[in-house]
């Protein structure tokens, strides 16, 4: 049977949100049938707010991953 694990995080933890994924898919042991995730932008932040990943007047945005998968065997 098939299910999904959803994660979401911040643009600017990409690096936490790649281990924590690949920290599930190593200890999970389970087969990956497809991947896809989505980024969602921001309202304007506040002056000197911006913690992107450029240099610009908006917040960090959303990141959603969605890992489709069933049980390994």
């Amino acid at each position: 049977m098939q299910q999904i694990k959803i994660f979401k995080s911040l643009e600017s933890d990409l690096a936490a949100l790649e281990k924590e994924v690949n920290t599930w898919l190593a200890q999970s042991h389970v087969e990956v049938v497809e991947m896809f995730g989505n980024i969602a932008p921001q309202s304007p932040a506040a002056e000197g707010q911006s913690m992107t990943l450029h240099k610009g007047s908006f917040a960090p945005s959303d990141v959603m991953l969605v890992v489709l998968y069933q049980a390994a065997g």
